[in-house]
């Protein structure tokens, strides 16, 4: 059972090549918090994951403050939370604040930008992945503020890798259906570092990504993001799981840090969260689709995990996102 793709489901992925660089060290951009820039993808209330992938050359990548990661050819670099980065190659005077420069990228389309000092090139590409706050909190809750995993060794990756290069080249021959075609790429592309991200995870390590790759956790967590409605009990889930329920939340524990219906229930609450904020769907039609007999109970469960209760959420919500989008328009 694919727990990794069940969750994916959920989350929604919405993803796009939107830069096609070839530069000429030395050369540097900052790229401020994708929070900041949401608006400019056309994402109302989504959590918005940035990366940079290298096709030729060299380059670095650094968190504000945080140590330099040095690039190479097939290296993909993420940004899963979001935060201000910067990448280059070698010392510029300057580093370009592409915070101030978005509205000038997004409309050059992926037509090839250059520029630089003249010296060693680099060749990237980069793009986005849109996802849902609430239900993407916990794979994301997985994953450091950045990593980065070379996909040429591998052959899938690989040849995401020459299709994306190929599809960004002929990007102004407008073949219909083109930009469909990268958004899908861009999806896979992410879905295919974040499977070998978790594939090289070191045995010890616990967390998300690691329960989920383990048999015993990794079959019961698919089962409840299949049926998060269903009245699981920690003894039919371990059931379904062929386990004791001793062994089942032993093993949850040590990976997760809490048992399975404690996870359940943060999983539904999540669930609830996006109807709210992406249905109109009163609080009594989402309360059982995420498993409450009553609308009186799902309220009190949900005020316990975001301290208001669904309707204010849902007002709540929707203010935030109309203060955003005036705030990208002002910019």
């Amino acid at each position: 059972m694919d727990v990794l793709s069940e969750v994916l489901k959920a989350v929604a992925l919405e993803g796009a090549v939107f830069y096609n660089a070839k530069y000429s060290a030395p050369w540097a951009f900052r790229s401020p918090a994708s929070r900041l820039i949401a608006p400019y993808f056309g994402s109302r209330t989504g959590h918005v994951i940035m990366y940079h992938l290298v096709t030729d050359g060299h380059a670095w990548a650094e968190l504000e403050g945080g140590p330099r990661i040095h690039l190479t050819p097939g290296d993909i670099v993420i940004f899963p939370h979001g935060d201000p980065h910067l990448m280059g190659n070698g010392r510029p005077a300057i580093a370009i604040d592409n915070g101030l420069e978005i509205d000038s990228i997004l409309s050059q389309g992926l037509r090839l930008s250059e520029m630089g000092g003249g010296g060693a090139v680099t060749k990237f590409v980069c793009g986005y992945m849109m996802c849902d706050p609430q239900v993407s909190r916990m794979l994301l809750a997985g994953l450091p503020r950045v990593f980065t995993i070379n996909i040429r060794n591998d052959p899938s990756g690989a040849w995401l890798e020459n299709t994306i290069r190929f599809s960004v080249d002929n990007a102004g021959s407008s073949t219909a259906g083109g930009e469909a075609v990268l958004a899908k790429l861009s999806e896979a592309l992410f879905i295919e570092t974040l499977r070998r991200y978790m594939d090289l995870l070191p045995p010890a390590q616990r967390g998300w990504l690691a329960g989920a790759r383990d048999a015993e956790v990794g079959k019961a967590l698919s089962l409840l993001h299949q049926q998060p409605a269903e009245p699981w009990t920690i003894g039919f889930l371990a059931k379904q799981v062929g386990v004791s329920r001793a062994v089942l939340a032993e093993r949850f524990r040590h990976f997760l840090g809490e048992p399975p219906i404690t996870y359940l229930t943060r999983w539904r609450l999540q669930l609830a969260g996006r109807l709210l904020t992406t249905t109109s769907q009163s609080v009594a039609e989402i309360a059982p689709q995420v498993g409450y007999d009553s609308e009186a109970a799902f309220n009190r469960a949900f005020k316990r995990m975001f301290q208001v209760p669904p309707a204010r959420f849902r007002r709540e919500s929707k203010s935030v996102v109309e203060t955003r989008e005036v705030t990208a328009k002002a910019a």
